[in-house]
């Protein structure tokens, strides 16, 4: 995999809204963050268009990201919310400039559609924390995104008793009902020989339940370095209980097969989200 140059003092980060709309305030404290930590926030007028509830239509928003997907005086591009829209786009975008002048980007939940493209494209990418959440996120989660972005990072150990995560482990994933959207399509991630990250939220436990089956019918499971399963939060239940907890759905996927799976990854929707490099 293709690592983008790490960013350093007065490196440019490009905010943009692939999905769901935001406001001023709502990027405040990332605007803040960014200038603190030494480096250039880029944006316009367009990051707060209105179409509905997306931040523009869907070519509007391709537009937009196309303009920093190709400019070279970009370093990274933040992705300031997720939501749902990103899949609308992705077909709508050319990597030809990109790929002379490659990227960081980062974001998390809907972003896992670009990560998917990232690793199509064989480019690194950072599933980590975005603008609208840095107000309530933890200082941890905000270091390991700077970490990320400056070359200092490293996969925390594992929070499941004494074992560790692999040093330089080659990840792969995001959001489960993301990855789910995209089964069968030339975007879903090669998940032979590499670890697989899952995180999932306000879903119901029967539908964790379908979307770890199909994946599982579909081969993505039995050829895994390793799984690592994130923060599955907000979980429902349907009346008549679905009997298990998502991790205990996960485990009944994959107990069979020969690989470290890791438990409750600091990542996901939370505000612990530490930053993970795919």
């Amino acid at each position: 995999m293709i690592s983008p140059e790490y960013l350093s003092e007065n490196s440019k980060i490009a905010l943009v809204a692939p999905a769901r709309k935001i406001s001023r305030e709502e990027i405040k404290h990332a605007v803040d963050w960014i200038k603190n930590k030494g480096f250039t926030p880029v944006y316009d007028e367009r990051l707060f268009a209105e179409y509905h509830q997306f931040a523009g239509d869907d070519g509007f928003r391709a537009a937009v990201l196309q303009d920093y997907l190709d400019r070279d005086d970009i370093d990274a591009i933040f992705c300031v919310r997720g939501g749902y829209g990103t899949i609308r786009i992705i077909d709508k975008l050319d990597f030809t400039e990109f790929e002379k002048n490659p990227k960081w980007i980062v974001g998390y939940s809907d972003i896992t559609v670009l990560h998917a493209k990232m690793q199509q494209l064989g480019y690194q990418s950072i599933h980590a924390t975005m603008p609208i959440n840095f107000q309530s996120n933890t200082k941890e989660a905000l270091d390991s995104l700077y970490d990320a972005l400056t070359g200092n990072w490293r996969l925390p150990d594992s929070l499941s008793g004494n074992e560790k995560t692999p040093d330089n482990p080659e990840i792969v994933g995001g959001n489960l009902s993301v990855l789910y959207s995209m089964l069968g399509s030339d975007l879903f991630p090669d998940t032979d020989g590499r670890w697989l990250f899952i995180e999932d939220l306000d879903e119901y436990l029967y539908h964790i339940d379908r979307m770890m089956t199909a994946l599982k019918r579909a081969g993505k499971l039995a050829q895994l370095k390793g799984l690592i399963a994130g923060a599955f939060t907000q979980m429902h239940d349907n009346s008549v209980p679905f009997g298990m907890t998502a991790k205990e759905i996960i485990m009944e996927k994959v107990k069979e097969y020969d690989y470290q799976v890791i438990w409750d990854f600091p990542a996901g929707h939370i505000d612990d989200n530490r930053a993970i490099v795919f």
